[in-house]
C-alpha cells in the first residue's frame, strides 16, 4: 500500500478516535485514562483493521479491531467497527453479536448519528422492528437535523406492515421537510391498500398543486386512476398538463390511450397521429403504442372481424414510423407482426428478415421469419437462416425443427434427422411437437432405408398421439412397400379412411395394403372409392391398373395405366408395363 492511501487511513482513524477522547475529557472519567502511549498504540492498530476492512479481508479485520479494543475499551467507535463486521457475516448469531457491539457503542456515545443507523439496520435484519424503529426515534430526538431519516422510519415501519405509524411518520417528514415526491406517493400507496380511494386520489392532487410543472407526476395521477378503473377521471388531468405543456409528447401518449379505453376512438387517433409525427417522442412509445393496435388486429382476427378502416390507419402509422426510423429492429419488427396479423404474409416476411438483419435478437422474430419461409415453399432459406438463428438460440427446439422439415422436403434425408433428433431432445415436455418430429422422423429414416428407426420413430408418435393420421397412413404405406408386418398394416390404413372417408391418398394406401395382402378383390373394391372423388391421379390410376392386372383383367389393366400416363408420361416403369402389357 502507497504512502498516499496509508495517510488517509490514518486520518480516516483519527477522525473517529480525536472526538471521543475531547469527550472523555469532558466528561471527566479519570477511571478509564490512559497513557498516550497506548492510546498512539490503539490507534495504529485501528488503522490496521480499517485498511483491512477495505479491502474486505472481515477475518483480519475483526482480530486488528478487537486488539485496539484491549488497548482501549471505551472507545466506541471500535465497537462501531466491530459491530459493522458482525452484520456482514450470514448467520444469527453474528447479528447477536453485531446487536451487543453497537449498543456498546450507544453507550459511550449518544451524539454520533451513524450509530444509531447502524444500529436499526442491525434491529431490522434480526426483524426486531420495535427496537430498529426506536433506535431512529432516539437519534432525531438527541440529535438535531437528522429529520431526514423520517423516511427510513416510516420505511420500517412498512416492512413490519405497521401502516398506520408509517402515515403518521410520512405526515411529520411532510411537515418538516415539505411536500415531497416520496412522502406524498408513499402515503398514496397506503391510502389505496387501505381502500380509502378518494383520499389517496387527495394527495397525488397535493404534489400535481405543489409542482404543478412537474410531469410525471401527473402521468403517475392518470395512471393511477386508470388502474383502478377510472380513467375518464385521468383525462382532465393530462388534458390540463398538456393545454399548459403542449410539448408533452409522454402526456400526449398516455391520453390517447386513455381516450381509446374509454371508446373516445376519434379523439385517440388524433392525439396518435400528432405522437407519430413528433420526433420528440422516443420510437419505443411509438412501437408500443403500435404493438397495441396489433393486439387489436389479432384479436379481429381470431373473431373474424374485419375493419378496414382501422386496418388502413395502423398501416399509415407504421408507414409514418418507417419512414422516420428505417433501420430501428423493433420497427421492422412491429411491422412484421402487423402485417402478420392483417394474413400479409410476403410483407411479413419481408419485415422479419429486415429486422434481423438490422440487429433484432428476438427468438419470436426469427421464428416466424422461417414459419413463412417454410409456408411459402422457401427450403433454402430456411436453411440458411435456421443456421444463422442457432448461432444465437443454440438451445431452442423450433429452430432445429424447421432446419429439419427443410431439410426433408429437399430429400436431404440424413441432415434432416440429425436436426430433428437434436429437436425431440430439446421438447422433452412438448408431447405436440414431439408427436410431429416423431412422424417426420420416421420419414426420413424409411427415405434412408434405416427401417427399425424408421419404425421406432412412428411408434414413438402414435404412443403420444394414436389417432395421428398422418403417422398411420405413412406407416401402413411404408409397411405394406416393404411386404412386412402386413396385418398392422391393414388395421393402421382401415383406421385412418374410417375417420376420412374421402381423402383419396388415404383411400389409395389402404387398397395397395390390401393388394400387397393378395387381397385383390378387396383392393379393388376399396380403390375404386378414389373415382367417385375426383381426386384421382396418376399414381391412383397406376395402382388400380396393378389390381386390374392381378385380377387377370389384362385389357383394363392396361387402360388404366394409360389414364395414369397420360397424368405422367415420364414414367419408365409405367410405359414398360403398357409396352409389355404386364407388371414389373
Amino acid at each position: 500500500m502507497n504512502l498516499k492511501k496509508k495517510s488517509i487511513l490514518l486520518l480516516a482513524a483519527l477522525f473517529f478516535f480525536f472526538p471521543l477522547f475531547s469527550q472523555k475529557e469532558k466528561k471527566k472519567r479519570p477511571d478509564v485514562v490512559f497513557s498516550s502511549a497506548r492510546i498512539a498504540e490503539a490507534e495504529r492498530i485501528f488503522t490496521e483493521g480499517e485498511k483491512y476492512f477495505i479491502l474486505e479481508d472481515y477475518t483480519k479485520a475483526l482480530f486488528y479491531f478487537q486488539q485496539a479494543l484491549e488497548y482501549n475499551p471505551t472507545n466506541a467507535t471500535v465497537f462501531y467497527k466491530i459491530a459493522e463486521v458482525f452484520l456482514k457475516g450470514s448467520k444469527e448469531e453474528d447479528l447477536i453479536r453485531a446487536a451487543q457491539n453497537i449498543e456498546n457503542a450507544l453507550k459511550l456515545e449518544r451524539k454520533n448519528k451513524y450509530f444509531y443507523l447502524l444500529a436499526s439496520r442491525i434491529y431490522a435484519n434480526q426483524r426486531l422492528f420495535d427496537k430498529s424503529s426506536q433506535a431512529l426515534e432516539t437519534m432525531m430526538s438527541e440529535i438535531k437535523g437528522t429529520e431526514e431519516y423520517l423516511y427510513e422510519l416510516a420505511a420500517i415501519y412498512l416492512q413490519d406492515n405497521e401502516l398506520d405509524e408509517a402515515f403518521k411518520v410520512y405526515n411529520r417528514a411532510e411537515a418538516s421537510l415539505g411536500i415531497n415526491e416520496l412522502s406524498s406517493l408513499q402515503k398514496q400507496r397506503i391510502l389505496f391498500v387501505k381502500g380509502k380511494v378518494n383520499e389517496a386520489i387527495a394527495e397525488g392532487d397535493k404534489l400535481i398543486q405543489a409542482y404543478p410543472d412537474e410531469e410525471r407526476f401527473v402521468l403517475a395521477q392518470a395512471e393511477i386512476l386508470a388502474q383502478q378503473n377510472q380513467a375518464l377521471r385521468g383525462i382532465p388531468y393530462l388534458e390540463k398538463f398538456i393545454a399548459g405543456h403542449p410539448d408533452s409528447g409522454s402526456a400526449k401518449v398516455l391520453l390517447a390511450g386513455l381516450y381509446r379505453d374509454s371508446g373516445q376512438e376519434q379523439k385517440s387517433r388524433e392525439y396518435v397521429m400528432q405522437i407519430f409525427d413528433d420526433p420528440q417522442v422516443e420510437t419505443s412509445s411509438k412501437v408500443l403504442m403500435l404493438g397495441t393496435y396489433n393486439a387489436i388486429l389479432s384479436q379481429n382476427k381470431s373473431r373474424k372481424l374485419k375493419n378496414v378502416e382501422l386496418e388502413n390507419f395502423v398501416l399509415n402509422l407504421f408507414k409514418k414510423l418507417k419512414t422516420y426510423t428505417p433501420d430501428d429492429p423493433d420497427v421492422r419488427l412491429v411491422g412484421g407482426d402487423l402485417f402478420l396479423a392483417l394474413e400479409k404474409n410476403e410483407e411479413a416476411r419481408g419485415e422479419y428478415l429486415s429486422a434481423v438483419r438490422h440487429g433484432a435478437n428476438s427468438f419470436e422474430a426469427w421464428q416466424n421469419l422461417l414459419f413463412l419461409e417454410m409456408q411459402a415453399g422457401l427450403a433454402d432459406s430456411v436453411i440458411v437462416h435456421s443456421e444463422e438463428a442457432l448461432e444465437l438460440f443454440p438451445n431452442q427446439a423450433m429452430i432445429y425443427y424447421f432446419n429439419g422439415i427443410a431439410h426433408l422436403r429437399k430429400k436431404e434425408y440424413r441432415e434432416a434427422a440429425n436436426t430433428l433428433e437434436q429437436s425431440k431432445k430439446l421438447t422433452a415436455n412438448n408431447l405436440n411437437l414431439q408427436d410431429e418430429i416423431n412422424s417426420m422422423l420416421g420419414d426420413a429414416y424409411n427415405a434412408m432405408k434405416d427401417y427399425e428407426k424408421s419404425d421406432k420413430a412412428y411408434e414413438d408418435a402414435l404412443a403420444v398421439n394414436p389417432n395421428n393420421e398422418y403417422v398411420l397412413n405413412n406407416y401402413s404405406y411404408y409397411l405394406s412397400i416393404r411386404k412386412v408386418n402386413l396385418e398392422k398394416a391393414e388395421r393402421m390404413s382401415a383406421q385412418v379412411v374410417k375417420s376420412h372417408p374421402e381423402n383419396a391418398s388415404y383411400i389409395d394406401t389402404y387398397a395397395w395394403v390390401l393388394y400387397q395382402m393378395g387381397k385383390y378383390k378387396e383392393a379393388k373394391k376399396v380403390m375404386e372409392k378414389v373415382f367417385t372423388s375426383e381426386q384421382a391421379n396418376a399414381v391412383h390410376y397406376e395402382h388400380y391398373g396393378d389390381i386390374l392386372y392381378q385380377l387377370g383383367d389384362i385389357d383394363e389393366a392396361v387402360a388404366q395405366w394409360q389414364k395414369a400416363k397420360s397424368l405422367n408420361g415420364n414414367n419408365e416403369v409405367l410405359n414398360k408395363k403398357i409396352s409389355n402389357r404386364k407388371i414389373y
